[in-house]
């Protein structure tokens, strides 16, 4: 498993556009091989930003750097509908590979009702 993130420090008082971007666009993921989950994820305020991370888990690197190629990838990322800035500086990029994975399990209740 490969988890791509993108960290953006959105201005302030542009939360709500940055999140209006993100929410209305075509992300194409879904027509992608190896793409299992996406987040949008709203972090800690600070005083002249708000933390946003975006978050896509993949089966493998190399179905997220195929992702990285494509055309669906090319139409996700078209150039914003607007021309305020919403960010501070570039978003910063982080790749991970998974070393462990735990799943969740469900309670003795929840297991119990569902027999």
């Amino acid at each position: 498993m490969f988890i791509a993130m993108n960290r953006f420090k959105v201005v302030k008082d542009a939360t709500a556009d940055f999140e209006a971007v993100w929410l209305g666009r075509d992300s194409h993921l879904g027509e992608m091989a190896g793409f299992v989950e996406f987040h949008l994820l709203r972090g800690p305020e600070y005083e002249d930003h708000v933390l946003y991370a975006s978050h896509t888990i993949w089966r493998s690197r190399a179905d997220f750097e195929a992702w990285t190629r494509s055309e669906q990838f090319r139409k996700a990322h078209g150039r914003v509908p607007t021309t305020k800035p919403l960010y501070l500086g570039h978003p910063h990029f982080e790749g991970f590979e998974a070393i462990q994975t735990v799943g969740g399990s469900s309670s003795p209740r929840e297991h119990a009702d569902a027999v």
